[in-house]
């Protein structure tokens, strides 16, 4: 069975298949403190809440945006596991041309992103990741990868609201305002944050789309905030949250085997 990682800056996502189907994922927060020994508990606990033992692991593919952590998943796959770790890499995106300046600074989880989006909806296409940051990647209508947008994202805007300001709350995104007006300062948050984030992301959507050639490109939106914006930004016709996985199946199956 292959083990698929994917290391983001706050949360860090674990899939288990066998072939091309999913058996199980996870999703955990993200410690660059943890320890192979650690994640070996972690993932023990894990797999034996769904039936599942790390013995049946025979390969692993990981996508890494968070260097620090990457020592301990190495350690882990080596020591507990038995396997060496296979690391996404942006100059090895099978099949695609990566057509960027420094094609090497185009994070892993972006290529893996990427590839599962040409396989599973075509291209030309978009894909939005609501992640720590929020990423825009492009694929014209060749299917090669020609860039993209970075921005922060909802909870870094939340959290630096809180942290930042003396009597501003950090608010939860989960509750939807009604109303653009919010009559409280948690709901002018929320408002703030759900409908300008919206509304930015449809207007960065339109200039994408004016600048990539026609035909117009599919949107598809993943990452852990994903399902807060749709509601705000009605461009994004799908969401799918285990594109990265995919992904990086994806990817191991092209370049490992």
């Amino acid at each position: 069975m292959l083990l698929a990682i994917d290391a983001g800056n706050t949360q860090t996502t674990i899939g288990l298949f066998q072939g091309s189907q999913l058996l199980s994922d996870w999703r955990l927060r993200t410690d660059r403190g943890h320890t192979a020994d650690e994640l070996e508990a972690s993932l023990h606990a894990l797999f034996a809440l769904r039936g599942r033992s790390l013995r049946d692991v025979t390969a692993v593919v990981i996508a890494s945006v968070v260097p620090s952590a990457n020592l301990a998943m190495t350690s882990f796959c080596q020591e507990h596991l038995n396997i060496s770790p296979h690391y996404v890499r942006a100059d090895s995106a099978p099949g695609m041309a990566i057509r960027t300046r420094f094609p090497d600074e185009v994070g892993a989880d972006r290529i893996v992103n990427a590839l599962a989006a040409r396989e599973l909806y075509g291209f030309p296409a978009v894909i939005v990741d609501f992640g720590t940051a929020i990423t825009f990647d492009c694929l014209d209508a060749s299917g090669d990868y020609i860039g993209g947008i970075i921005l922060p994202g909802m909870a870094l805007a939340v959290d630096a609201l809180a942290a930042r300001t003396a009597k501003l709350p950090r608010v939860d995104l989960a509750q939807p305002p009604d109303k653009a007006i919010g009559d409280d300062t948690v709901s002018a948050i929320r408002s703030g944050v759900l409908f300008g984030y919206g509304a930015m992301i449809e207007g960065l959507l339109a200039r994408v789309k004016e600048e990539m050639s026609p035909p117009e490109p599919t949107v598809i939106a993943t990452g852990g905030m994903a399902r807060l914006l749709p509601p705000y930004a009605p461009s994004i016709a799908n969401i799918d949250q285990r594109l990265t996985l995919i992904g990086l199946r994806l990817y191991h199956h092209a370049v490992c085997r």
